[in-house]
């Protein structure tokens, strides 16, 4: 067995918490969707938006989080592995990967507006 496979439960957290704060760290956009998704979750919570809509909510927040963090991932590791010299299946392979950060952020909107748009026109 590898040293990668005998890491260990605690170590496998402790790698991912790891992950977590550098994509943090590293990441402009991810620091900007995770502020975005504490607003959307806090007026959500303001608005009085139930459980289940919240429920929506943090899936889709995580959706964005996620694909960006993949998108990083996958923009490390060709960087890493072309030392960051020009390809062009590298440069169409980021820019797919962008490109699905993209569809998830506009599903995202699409579902944010649904669910606040429902929740404002309850008001008026």
């Amino acid at each position: 067995m590898s040293k990668f496979k005998s890491q260990g439960f605690n170590n496998t957290f402790k790698n991912a918490r790891k992950g977590m704060r550098l994509a943090i760290k590293a990441e402009k956009n991810i620091r900007i969707h995770f502020i975005i998704g504490s607003l959307v979750l806090i007026c959500a919570f303001l608005l009085g938006i139930s459980t289940p809509r919240i429920c929506i909510l943090l899936l889709t927040i995580g959706f964005v989080v996620v694909s960006e963090m993949i998108n990083s991932a996958v923009e490390f590791s060709l960087d890493a592995v072309f030392r960051n010299r020009y390809n062009k299946l590298v440069g169409m392979a980021k820019d797919i990967s962008a490109g699905a950060v993209m569809f998830a952020t506009v599903i995202a909107i699409a579902i944010g507006i649904m669910i606040f748009g429902s929740e404002i026109l309850k008001m008026l």
